[in-house]
């Protein structure tokens, strides 16, 4: 998923209200920001194959580090850890865990079957991906929920704040829908520089526009 991730980080905010949205994006978003280097590395591979699924051209064929639910899950504890030592919110730290483990579950319905419970483990997946229409409708449902549960938790303290964040919102819809009728990519070093340095976009964004924006009165 795409949008799905976003959803997840922006209805956190309901939960932690006081976390930055950069750090929840980075959290639902983290499997996906360390991927792309373990792909530039040569640790973990995928192969550009039309057909594999109908909705994406990528066929994921090893990311045991990166996206096994093992794996997964240590990288949410050790987020989560790192947060509560900084900030000493157990409730936060709960919410950065989970929004990583999150990131297994999504990608175990778009995928088809290789979304790996450990390295080298069973591989599984739902495969929503297969149907174009249904992951579109899935997706969309998903960050209007999103949306409006950040919404909820939080307003904006300045017109950057109102502005930045439908803009942002904007940008991820038009990403979205580029992605979605794009050709294929030309190779999987692109993929891994554009997911790279997109990872890092997404973030830094988030936490910028969230700087103007406040948790709204209990």
């Amino acid at each position: 998923m795409f949008l799905g991730h976003f959803a997840m980080a922006y209805g956190a905010k309901r939960l932690a209200p006081r976390a930055s949205l950069g750090t929840l994006f980075a959290a639902a978003q983290l499997p996906d920001v360390v991927w792309p280097w373990l792909v530039i590395g040569g640790v973990e591979h995928a192969t550009i194959a039309p057909g594999d699924t109908a909705f994406t051209p990528l066929r994921f064929d090893s990311y045991p580090l990166s996206h096994s639910l093992v794996t997964v899950a240590l990288w949410g504890a050790a987020l989560g850890a790192v947060h509560f030592w900084r900030k000493r919110r157990p409730g936060d730290a709960v919410v950065f865990a989970l929004l990583v483990v999150s990131h297994w579950v999504l990608d175990f319905v778009s995928h088809r079957p290789d979304m790996p419970l450990w390295p080298g483990g069973t591989k599984l997946g739902l495969g929503l991906w297969n149907s174009v229409p249904a992951t579109i409708v899935v997706e969309l449902l998903l960050l209007a929920a999103g949306l409006w549960l950040c919404v909820s938790a939080t307003r904006p303290r300045d017109g950057l704040g109102r502005s930045g964040f439908v803009a942002l919102a904007g940008l991820l819809l038009v990403i979205y829908a580029a992605n979605a009728t794009s050709p294929p990519p030309p190779s999987m070093d692109a993929v891994g520089w554009v997911g790279a340095l997109g990872g890092v976009l997404f973030v830094g964004l988030a936490a910028w526009i969230d700087r103007h924006r406040e948790p709204r009165p209990a």
